[in-house]
């Protein structure tokens, strides 16, 4: 008799109880979603095109935004093709980047080139999503 009751008693300890452990469980799952940041980018929506032959940039620089609707933005704020001038020449930028949405008019695209080109900067980038073949 004594016997069984002792199997009982260790069979009883043995037993993992699960209770505590999805408590755990539960308090970790919820540590991780309110400590974790869900970061949306704020600035002008853009669909960039896509191209096989891209590079990474690595070097300060202005960037130039322009809308499917042909608005162009310096530094998030929009700008006429005169005050793009002024700013550009008054900073002596030496860098820039255009980010063109693939539904933008190729003309304002090479409008914005052309002022670049005027105020003699050199390195002018389009920005594109990477397409793999």
């Amino acid at each position: 008799m004594r016997f069984k009751r002792r199997l009982k008693r260790e069979l009883f300890l043995k037993t993992i109880e699960l209770t505590p452990l999805i408590d755990c469980v539960f308090l970790l799952l919820i540590f991780f979603m309110l400590t974790s940041s869900f970061v949306l980018v704020p600035g002008i929506n853009v669909k960039l095109p896509k191209a096989v032959t891209s590079q990474r940039l690595t070097f300060q620089r202005v960037v130039i935004v322009i809308t499917s609707e042909d608005i162009i933005y310096l530094k998030n704020k929009p700008v006429t093709l005169k005050e793009l001038f002024d700013t550009l020449k008054k900073e002596r930028v030496e860098v820039v980047l255009i980010k063109a949405d693939r539904d933008a008019s190729l003309g304002r695209v090479v409008e914005v080139w052309d002022i670049c080109r005027k105020l003699g900067i050199e390195k002018i980038g389009i920005a594109t999503t990477y397409r793999r073949e």
